[in-house]
């Protein structure tokens, strides 16, 4: 390579930010000048946005972060949307050498059962962003002057949802939830959160930390159903299972064994197993009653059949975490099937085979699996890739005028890095403000303002 690459980074959480570290540890001098594109104006992704805000630890990753977009070889270029209302994909194939696109899966699965558009259902993914103050889910609402909460699924984030749920006020207030959020969950009424899952414990994909934190909670007490936990056919013999869900089941075990009622204002958390949502029944209202399951039973092959035997369990508020979807991207393939872009370790894949330079990581590339490390070395296949194109990728014209300012002189308006610091600096004033340590701001207007105050 003659000159440097010109590389844009399409998404700034650990995808995105891993690729660009990738690429600045392994490409040779002169190397490369990389921007890393996001529609927020804030960087770092489902870490800012997707992590509980009283998981500290996880949340800390954002210093590792930091780093890598901190390099004076990357520049941080928020507000800067890619796709419908933003700049084409095409504007962006013609202003870089290579663009690799860390867009990650933007939907929410749904039941697809009657009654889910009731008042009252919810995505867990819109709950976790009205909490974590993105600003998409300002102004939201749920019902949480709800008796009973059922959250449907049995993974992490549904766990997330269900510890926010049962924190007491002075828990979250050590936070940097948004003040609106942390005074309607410290206002709310609810009594019971359910936590179902269709299949059995020893299927549930909750890590052990996660599930313990439910158990100790100071404001609520956990409890799992012991008929439920003997039908896993795992749960008497479970020593070929991986240690992760032995510790699980050992948890679960325990909290069949605590009969002792929630104390006063106690909050209890159920877990349910062998229980597939058929109905979200309504009040006549429009609003949400309760929800209809059938029971279910493991088979051989380790599915689950239905038995044809129901239960109805009170609820007036419905968070479905079943998983996410990737969405389309217009300009790039996409694999409906998998809800994926089609790709050869990571090069997008054209009719012809020819080179593109067009990439993906992270979970537009493989789907939603995996926790955030897994995202390091799904980069670092990524990159490798593109360093074997990398020669040719060299030759391919761009402009000579710098992307950024192709990109003002069309209209839009992208927050560099001093924009991101402003909002820093106006959250942590926001907090000191509050009495409290930092708070985010939840609002569109809000970050704009701040990143543009300086």
């Amino acid at each position: 390579m003659a000159l440097p690459l010109r590389i844009a980074v399409v998404g700034s959480g650990p995808s995105g930010v891993y690729t660009a570290q990738a690429l600045l540890e392994r490409l040779p001098p002169p190397g490369a000048v990389i921007d890393v594109l996001d529609r927020l104006p804030c960087p770092y992704g489902l870490v800012r946005y997707g992590v509980a805000p009283d998981h500290e630890k996880i949340k800390s990753l954002q210093r590792n972060l930091r780093v890598v977009l901190e390099d004076p070889r990357v520049r941080f270029v928020g507000n800067l949307p890619v796709g419908d209302g933003g700049v084409p994909t095409g504007e962006l194939h013609r202003l870089y050498h290579a663009v690799v696109y860390c867009v990650g899966a933007a939907a929410d699965r749904h039941l697809g059962i009657p009654g889910e558009e009731l008042a009252g259902s919810h995505s867990a993914t819109e709950f976790v962003a009205w909490y974590s103050a993105h600003p998409d889910a300002s102004g939201r609402r749920f019902p949480l002057d709800a008796r009973s909460v059922v959250v449907i699924g049995v993974g992490n984030v549904a766990v997330d949802v269900a510890r926010m749920l049962a924190r007491t006020p002075t828990e979250l207030r050590g936070t940097d939830m948004p003040q609106a959020p942390l005074d309607e969950l410290a206002a709310g009424s609810v009594e019971t959160i359910h936590l179902v899952g269709r299949r059995g414990p020893s299927q549930a994909k909750f890590t052990t930390k996660e599930l313990r934190e439910l158990g100790s909670l100071p404001g609520a007490r956990a409890y799992a159903e012991l008929a439920e936990l003997a039908s896993d056919p795992y749960s008497a013999a479970p020593e070929g299972l991986p240690a992760m869900v032995r510790r699980n089941l050992a948890v679960l075990r325990g909290w069949t064994e605590d009969g002792t009622p929630p104390g006063p204002g106690e909050r209890a958390i159920r877990l349910r197993f062998y229980l597939r949502p058929v109905e979200i029944i309504g009040d006549g209202l429009g609003r949400v009653r309760a929800v209809r399951f059938e029971r279910t039973a493991p088979t051989e092959d380790g599915r689950v059949r239905g038995t044809g035997e129901y239960e109805e369990v009170e609820a007036q508020l419905v968070l479905r975490s079943v998983g996410y979807r990737g969405v389309p991207l217009p300009g790039l393939p996409f694999d409906e099937t998998t809800g994926t872009v089609p790709h050869d370790q990571g090069r997008v894949r054209r009719p012809g085979g020819a080179l593109s330079g067009e990439y993906v990581a992270g979970w537009i590339k493989r789907g939603p699996t995996g926790v955030i490390g897994t995202n390091r070395a799904c980069a670092k296949e990524t990159v490798t890739t593109l360093l074997a194109d990398a020669d040719e990728l060299a030759t391919r014209p761009v402009p000579a005028d710098d992307p950024l300012r192709v990109l003002r002189a069309a209209g839009h308006d992208p927050v560099e890095w001093h924009g991101w610091l402003g909002i820093e600096r106006a959250e942590a004033a926001l907090g000191g403000g509050l009495g409290r340590g930092t708070v985010k701001i939840p609002d569109w207007e809000g970050l704009l303002d701040a990143a543009r105050r300086d």
